[in-house]
């Protein structure tokens, strides 16, 4: 059975990116598709980290779904961030989706390394990003299983 039916509620997402543009496409790409979600975005990796802890300003912050990580961020790199979570046995068990433009050997590499779950490199067509949001959602958030629940 989908996922998406399975939760009864919307699939909360947590977009982390730093470019406007890339944000209002993700954005306009889930709003657009048939899984019902709610989309929260932070523009850097000290702000995904505030939102996964609930620390200030995002206290009552819900525990994401999925997320959506760039890894070219200001203040802490996607890198660190997705090492962060690994790191912290209460949100180890997230999904984590690096979206990012860079195609670079090294950074998929590292990535897996640090047990991203999957790794997509965004197109730059308009069109192309939003069918891979798209097949994203229809994927990651139709068919796939999530871990249940937050550890608090």
């Amino acid at each position: 059975m989908p996922n998406g039916k399975n939760l009864g509620r919307p699939v909360e997402i947590l977009l982390v990116e730093d470019s406007p543009s890339d944000a209002l496409l993700a954005k306009e790409a889930l709003r657009q598709g048939k899984v019902k979600n709610t989309l929260h975005h932070v523009e850097d990796g000290v702000e995904a980290m505030a939102f996964l802890r609930k620390e200030p300003p995002f206290i009552d912050a819900p525990r994401p779904d999925v997320i959506l990580l760039d890894l070219n961020l200001p203040r802490m790199s996607g890198q660190e961030v997705l090492k962060a979570i690994r790191d912290d046995k209460r949100l180890s068990s997230l999904s984590v989706i690096v979206l990012t433009t860079s195609s670079d050997e090294r950074d998929v590499l590292a990535a897996y390394g640090l047990k991203a779950n999957c790794y997509i490199t965004k197109p730059v067509d308009m069109q192309q990003f939003i069918a891979t949001m798209q097949a994203l959602e229809g994927f990651w958030l139709t068919w796939v299983t999530l871990p249940p629940g937050s550890v608090e």
